[in-house]
């Protein structure tokens, strides 16, 4: 669809990547996530007998190397595709002076 030539071009951000920020902010998240889980596991370790309790020592000592390793991997960065958007028609009513 052709735009007039006196309406000025929008563009649409919809497609842009997240920021930086918010892709630290969310590994961050998921690292306290698993080292939460890794002090439930030490707990587990004083309460459980039998398989619970390897099972949590092997938690405890496993879920730092996942955390440290899904913490430090960066999203890759995405192309996006900024494409030009037609805008709506303006239906104001004005008074002519």
């Amino acid at each position: 669809m052709a735009r007039p030539k006196n309406q000025p071009v929008v563009y649409s951000v919809t497609s842009a990547a997240t920021s930086t920020t918010d892709d630290q902010d969310q590994r961050v998240r998921r690292y306290l996530t698993m080292m939460g889980i890794r002090v439930v596991c030490f707990g587990l370790v004083f309460v459980t007998t039998g398989w619970m309790r390897w099972a949590a020592i092997i938690g405890a000592v496993v879920i730092p190397y996942f955390a440290v390793v899904i913490a430090n991997a960066v999203r890759p960065s995405q192309v996006g595709s900024i494409q030009a958007v037609t805008p709506a028609p303006d239906e104001t009513h004005r008074i002519d002076q």
